[in-house]
């Protein structure tokens, strides 16, 4: 990571006490005198960067650098919107004695995340098509409850006096039909998280269903999204200005997250430190002492962006970047196509591109 000194000013958005400055780009053609800022393939290859500072099995955080906030942003919406997923579409149900009702019961079945891989699943055209063992995979749930003949007298919890005294998402059997049990034998599809509550039961009460999963996006449900987060903010900087004095060092350093400033236990000088300013939250906290009020300068690194993904569904947290890429791509070749239709009046005159989704 580059030192804190070593930032391009022109590359800072300004955190001051009441406002933020210097908010827009300024590298484009016109804006400098006598400076070439026209978009350049090989400069952009040269300061782009994608560094993964922390990979789990379920969320990732990683550095995007060298690109401007609409492409950032962009790749956000369709991590959470755009990219695909398998869920529960429609739920059949033939009996059902539980004290939640069957709508409530079947939006809480719907919200819960699959194993399935888009991949291996084809996206119905419209909600009319036929269901086939390429487009839907059906679970069903057949489950009674008992009581439990084995407890003991002095038995008092639910688990221990009655069978079946909860519907979890465990509970979701999948039923594979035509070819499924050959593409799904690796991976047979099941809930991602198999202690989800859905209802309780006791004795006499039973539910039983058929449950129709399909492929969709976020922007159709929010039960398609991939996602349980995905966020970036802006790379902190900051800079100090001038020597702290000893007296004011643990104050100084007080007004920054954990880790932010050391402060030397012998000297008592202050520095920043180089790779923990990204856990600043940049509370301006500083700011509000006049006796640091020419001592430091906030701001955030324009270019450089902090995501945080947390993945909730079948893909691996460090996949979900690449699929968002993946219809990016797909958007661009559609505007690509619009844009030579447009050049080709004969084509033009015939028959207008229609622009998608993907």
């Amino acid at each position: 990571m580059a030192s804190q000194s070593s930032v391009n000013p022109r590359r800072l958005v300004g955190i001051q006490a009441e406002r933020v400055t210097h908010v827009s780009s300024t590298d484009y053609p016109g804006h400098y005198p006598d400076e070439d800022h026209s978009w350049n393939l090989q400069k952009f290859k040269n300061n782009l960067r994608v560094k993964v500072q922390r990979l789990s099995q379920r969320s990732i955080e990683f550095d995007l650098v060298g690109v401007d906030a609409s492409i950032a942003n962009a790749f956000r919406r369709i991590m959470i919107a755009e990219v695909p997923t398998v869920a529960i579409e429609h739920v059949y149900v033939w009996d059902n004695t539980t004290v939640v009702v069957d709508e409530v019961l079947a939006h809480r079945i719907g919200l819960v995340p699959l194993n399935v891989d888009p991949a291996l699943v084809s996206m119905k055209e419209n909600v009319a098509e036929v269901a086939t063992d390429r487009n839907t995979i059906v679970f069903e749930v057949d489950m009674l409850c008992e009581r439990n003949p084995q407890a003991s007298k002095d038995a008092t919890e639910a688990s221990e006096l009655y069978i079946n005294h909860e519907m979890l998402s465990s509970h979701l059997v999948w039923k594979p039909a035509g070819e499924q049990e050959e593409v799904f034998a690796t991976n047979p599809p099941a809930p991602t998280n198999l202690n989800i509550v859905l209802t309780k039961l006791r004795p006499g009460q039973a539910v039983h269903m058929e449950l129709h999963a399909v492929k969709g996006i976020g922007k159709d449900h929010a039960k398609f999204s991939p996602v349980a987060t995905a966020s970036y903010r802006l790379l902190p900087h900051i800079e100090i200005t001038k020597p702290i004095p000893p007296h004011l060092a643990e104050k100084f350093q007080q007004c920054f997250s954990p880790g932010v400033i050391r402060v030397d236990p012998r000297t008592k000088a202050v520095r920043v430190d180089p790779y923990n300013v990204r856990r600043d939250t940049v509370s301006r906290e500083v700011l509000r002492h006049s006796e640091f009020t020419d001592s430091v300068k906030l701001s955030r690194v324009r270019d450089h962006f902090l995501y945080n993904v947390e993945s909730e569904g079948p893909y691996a947290p460090e996949r979900l970047m690449l699929e968002a890429i993946r219809v990016m791509r797909g958007k661009i070749a559609n505007i690509k196509d619009a844009a030579a239709a447009l050049l080709d009046q004969d084509v033009l005159t015939v028959e207008d591109v229609e622009m998608g989704d993907s």
